[in-house]
């Protein structure tokens, strides 16, 4: 099947019809690859997050959930520049 590249804003697209679509079961999301100069377009199943909760979860539990770096202000610092 032959598309048109199309004009959106800055970029260009393809127009995916709805047969393709439908053929794939596209929810809203498709994952796409670029590899050995072909293009490959997969669906993405359920949320791109999903899990994100329980590994969360287990981090905390684990105590990885720690700042790398401290996000406290360090008004008096005489280096900083304003």
């Amino acid at each position: 099947m032959h598309v048109n590249l199309i004009q959106i804003g800055n970029s260009k697209g393809i127009r995916l019809p709805k047969t393709v679509l439908q053929a794939l079961k596209v929810e809203k999301e498709l994952d796409i690859e670029v590899k050995d100069q072909t293009l490959i377009v997969k669906p993405v199943r359920g949320s791109s997050r999903q899990g994100w909760e329980e590994k969360l979860k287990a981090m905390h539990k684990r105590g990885e959930d720690k700042p790398l770096i401290s996000d406290m202000l360090d008004i008096d610092n005489k280096e900083w520049e304003w």
